[in-house]
This record gives structure tokens, C-alpha cells and sequence, in this order.
């Protein structure tokens, strides 16, 4: 254990993008807070997504945000969790649950630290930590092709 708390100690100084792998149960969401509070984005939002209780249809607009009238049912424009993890950390419960298409659009704010919102073209720029959890083995979905290993690495 003091091995671990040494770890987040170094962690959360950095902006590193962070992956916490583990079983169900073993504190995960824990560790992401930890290092969120002792980060420089501690007076930020922490904003968590469970990414596997969240349908597939839906996923999307809840990352990145939509337009009005993007879907129906989308009456009004909504900003998604980057945004509004803006400044802070976003921390992505069970990634290893994410679809293959949803992937791209995740590797895309890790890379440019830009979103669009569903229906829109528009760019907007997003200032946030992602610190992602799985109980997966992500090299074995990575070898299904389940994965992207751009990704994971």
C-alpha cells in the first residue's frame, strides 16, 4: 500500500494521462479522486463517466456534448463531459467497455485536446486530465481487435 501511495503522490504532479487497471470493486474511482485532489486540477471538476453503464446510443453525446436537434430527443444544445470537466479531470469508469467506433473520437482529445459536440463542426478546445479505468486486460482486447493499441500505448 505504501507502494501505491507513493505512485499517486508522483502521479498527481504531473498531467499525465493515467490508466488504473483492476477488478471490480478494488477502489479504482478512489485512486482517480486521489489524484485529482492532490493535482494541480483540484479545485477543477471531476467528472466521472462510467462508460459501461452508459448506452451505446448515448455515449457519445455524453463525452462530447450535441447541438440542438443533432438526434432526436435533442431539443436543446448540451455540453458533454469534457467540457464540463474543463480545466479539471475526466475520469473514464471501465474504458475497456468503450465500442471500437467511439474509440477514435477518445484518441482524438488525448491528441489535440479538442472536441467537436455531435452535429456541429465546430472545434472546441479542452483543457482536461483523462484518467481512465478498466477490469480488463486491454492487451488481450487489443489483440481481438477490440481495442486500439494506439490507444492503450
Amino acid at each position: 500500500m505504501k507502494e501505491v501511495f507513493g505512485i499517486l503522490e508522483k502521479v498527481s504532479k504531473t498531467d499525465a494521462t493515467v490508466l488504473i487497471s483492476g477488478e471490480t470493486g478494488t477502489g479504482k474511482e478512489l485512486v482517480a479522486k486521489a489524484i485529482h485532489e492532490n493535482s494541480l486540477r483540484s479545485k477543477k471538476p471531476f467528472v466521472v463517466i462510467d462508460c459501461s453503464a452508459i448506452a451505446r446510443n448515448l455515449i457519445e453525446s455524453e463525452l462530447f456534448g450535441h447541438e440542438k436537434g443533432a438526434f432526436t430527443g435533442a431539443v436543446s444544445a448540451r455540453q458533454g463531459a469534457f467540457e464540463t470537466a474543463n480545466g479539471g479531470t475526466i475520469f473514464l469508469d471501465e474504458v475497456g467497455e468503450l465500442e471500437p467506433d467511439m474509440q477514435p473520437r477518445l484518441l482524438r482529445v488525448l491528441e489535440a485536446r479538442e472536441i467537436k459536440r455531435v452535429g456541429s463542426t465546430n472545434i472546441i478546445p479542452v483543457d482536461v486530465r483523462i484518467i481512465a479505468a478498466t477490469n480488463r486486460e486491454l492487451s488481450a482486447e487489443i489483440r481481438k481487435n477490440r481495442f486500439r493499441e494506439d490507444l492503450f500505448y
